[in-house]
């Protein structure tokens, strides 16, 4: 294939972003598609984002170029740019996600900040992070706390051969176990000073307000509850917190916006206090929760 039957106008760098505009400005707009360009040539020629800026005017190879043609072409199929390049960052750490796992979300990147900083003064010696799926929230708080025993659990072995990866080529050690939240997780013991969770949390009435982007290419399995038990997971996680937090410790977890009151009345019931925290939109997207007091 040459560059005519792929309708970039050249193998010139600037030629390539203006077509990468023209193509997908109007379905992502134009600041979203500025990140896709540095992301694109980061990923396909280690290009940062100052050597892009200083390379307009040069050309890339022929193959290379067909590989923009390519991930356009995925884009305007509303394709992950993040399963396109096969990453994504999160909290510093680069994370790898394939369509067996959620691409991390703005949302849960804001919630672990939050987090390291609100424990920064009480480092808690072990964390619990349920619902894994790529093990970013479980791998950015070994990070943050290296001393801490880190453990993530999953139901699904192909999220936890990623998130094993991933803790790996991050250098952090945390301890990966196969289990069932909704099970009561066997296997599962000891008592955590932090136990961190987004779990699945999507009514299933909730489908058609969700981008192609999501719907599409997500695991459903890590977005979706029946409608008629919605907080299916947090009952579930709220029953094993109570057992299974340290003194002084604290369980987080990520929430409907949509089901902040009703997830509160639930924690509540279980002898949780809690307190709602909103996120960079202003929307209530985390509730935090200590039990019996």
């Amino acid at each position: 294939m040459n560059t005519t039957d792929m309708r970039i106008p050249s193998n010139r760098v600037r030629d390539i972003e203006r077509y990468m505009h023209a193509e997908l400005d109007a379905q992502y707009g134009e600041e979203e598609v500025r990140v896709f360009v540095g992301m694109l040539f980061e990923a396909f020629l280690g290009w940062d984002r100052a050597h892009l800026l200083l390379h307009r005017e040069g050309t890339i190879d022929q193959s290379d170029l067909l590989r923009f043609h390519w991930a356009v072409e995925d884009l305007r199929r509303w394709r992950p740019i993040q399963h396109i390049v096969g990453y994504t960052d999160f909290c510093g750490c680069r994370i790898r996600v394939t369509p067996d796992v959620l691409v991390p979300r703005p949302e849960t990147e804001e919630m672990v900040s939050w987090l390291c900083a609100q424990r920064a003064a009480c480092v808690p010696d072990s964390i619990l992070d349920l619902c894994t799926g790529s093990g970013c929230i479980a791998i950015a708080l070994k990070k943050a706390f290296p001393e801490a025993a880190v453990t993530a659990v999953d139901l699904s072995p192909a999220a936890l051969a990623l998130a094993r990866r991933n803790a790996e080529e991050n250098g952090t050690a945390v301890e990966f176990v196969e289990a069932d939240v909704l099970e009561g997780l066997k296997g599962v013991n000891g008592r955590y000073g932090l136990i961190v969770s987004n779990p699945p949390y999507v009514r299933e009435s909730e489908r058609a307000m969700m981008a192609a982007n999501v719907l599409d290419y997500d695991p459903a399995m890590a977005l979706f509850v029946p409608d008629d038990a919605p907080l299916r997971f947090y009952r579930a996680i709220g029953a094993f917190a109570a057992g299974h937090l340290a003194p002084q410790g604290l369980l987080a977890l990520e929430i409907n916006e949509a089901l902040a009151a009703e997830t509160c009345a639930l924690l509540q019931s279980q002898g949780f206090s809690t307190e709602v925290h909103e996120d960079f939109r202003g929307k209530p997207r985390m509730v935090t929760a200590n039990y019996g007091r």
